[in-house]
């Protein structure tokens, strides 16, 4: 019986003991597959906010990128003639605005966004450029850099002002083109090329007699011939023959050139374009008359007229802010690019072109507006930047704006010599 009952005690302890030493175990190992629990979670958890914050600064970096990686751009249009007889105008602007905004583009763009450029050709045409105008604006545009000239910019800047758009032309001189408060000009306006003529004329002693031809049917010529009346006297010059002529009537000068001479003019002052200017000197050195002939931006291009002997065009001077003999070295870098791509030595209406596109990125940055605004956004806060701003171009330093539209900057002038435009300082 002892030894039976001593067998039971026995087994129980070793049941004991076995169960006693099972359990330990098994609590050994549950604590440290917790404590791995534990951190496994925890490093997920770190790695969880440092994905999100990856993803955070990713999606940041591509708001950043957004407009570039979408395609947004400035989508700028210019007008002018490309064809007919102003095509000289109009070309000389397409091209110098195209040389600014492939610049521009190689150093960043405006705010970091790239331009798209269309120009369209109105033939200098009131109603065509109209229909230039919406074509343009069919096409996105969001800055008009034009028209190139008076009738065509005055009858787009009544479009334009409608839909607030910013317009700025570069060579359109009539007070008309800037009437409206959304339009700028690049060039001087047409009273202040008369007033300013006279001024040179008077202060460099060219002459006291001056007879003048002008076309009465031209907003352009009758605006410069006005102001250049008005403000002659003061410059001690005496206009002592005073003729005009048509759109009607515009081929044959002989009788006007006339009166001219017998009148006694030494100096001619001719505020008109350069096409009918070439039958004026054709026929004045046919009639024996060689006095002063002094023309206004409007004459500018004369020496690109195909068939055209530049040789009557000797000792011609013209009121511009340009020469492109210029020592300077904006205006020597952009005189050899356009020669370079051209083929022929730029003119004033392209040096005021390529000012102008570098006056919308002055604005644009000075407003600090992006391509994604709407066409009314950015024509107001434009209207508002260009009277703040003041660049250094190839037709002037330090060139500013008012509300009026109109430029500041100092008067030059050229005289032809040899074929070739020369610096009459």
């Amino acid at each position: 019986m002892r030894k039976l009952l001593s067998a039971v005690l026995a087994a129980s302890m070793v049941l004991s003991m076995t169960a006693c030493g099972g359990s330990q175990p098994a609590a050994t190992t549950a604590a440290p597959a917790a404590e791995t629990k534990a951190e496994e979670t925890k490093a997920a958890e770190a790695k969880a906010e440092e994905t999100k914050a990856e993803e955070t600064k990713a999606e940041e970096t591509k708001a950043e990128a957004a407009p570039a990686a979408e395609g947004a751009v400035w989508k700028i249009g210019g007008i002018g003639p490309i064809t007919g007889g102003a095509a000289v105008y109009g070309l000389s602007c397409k091209n110098a605005q195209q040389i600014a905004v492939d610049e521009i583009n190689a150093n960043g763009g405006i705010n970091g966004y790239q331009i798209e450029f269309q120009f369209a050709d109105d033939e200098h045409d009131a109603e065509k450029s109209v229909n230039a105008y919406n074509s343009l604006k069919d096409w996105g545009m969001q800055m008009l850099l034009g028209c190139t000239t008076s009738a065509p910019c005055i009858a787009v800047s009544a479009e334009s002002v409608n839909d607030n758009m910013i317009q700025l032309t570069p060579s359109g001189s009539s007070t008309d083109c800037i009437t409206n408060p959304n339009t700028f000009a690049v060039c001087f306006s047409d009273p202040q090329q008369g007033a300013k003529s006279a001024e040179y004329i008077g202060t460099h002693k060219l002459a006291t007699k001056i007879g003048i031809l002008y076309d009465a049917s031209d907003v352009y010529s009758s605006g410069i011939h006005d102001s250049f009346v008005t403000e002659a006297p003061g410059q001690g010059l005496e206009v002592v023959a005073d003729e005009q002529f048509t759109a009607d009537s515009k081929t044959d000068f002989t009788i006007q050139l006339q009166n001219i001479r017998n009148a006694g003019a030494e100096l001619v002052f001719l505020p008109f374009y350069y096409t009918e200017a070439a039958l004026v000197l054709k026929q004045s050195k046919d009639m024996g008359f060689a006095p002063v002939f002094f023309g206004c931006d409007g004459m500018d291009g004369i020496l690109n007229l195909e068939g055209f002997d530049t040789s009557l065009a000797e000792g011609l001077m013209l009121l511009t802010p340009f020469a492109a003999d210029a020592d300077d070295e904006l205006t020597k870098n952009f005189v050899a690019e356009y020669q370079k791509r051209y083929n022929e030595i730029p003119i004033q209406f392209g040096a005021d072109a390529y000012d102008g596109m570098y006056a919308f990125k002055a604005a644009a940055e000075k407003a600090n507006l992006n391509p994604e605004m709407s066409v009314e956004e950015i024509g107001t806060a434009m209207m508002q930047a260009m009277t703040e701003i003041s660049i250094d171009g190839l037709t002037g330093e330090g060139i500013s704006w008012d509300a009026s539209g109109s430029p500041t900057k100092a008067p030059k002038a050229v005289v032809i010599e040899n074929g070739a435009y020369k610096s009459a300082e």
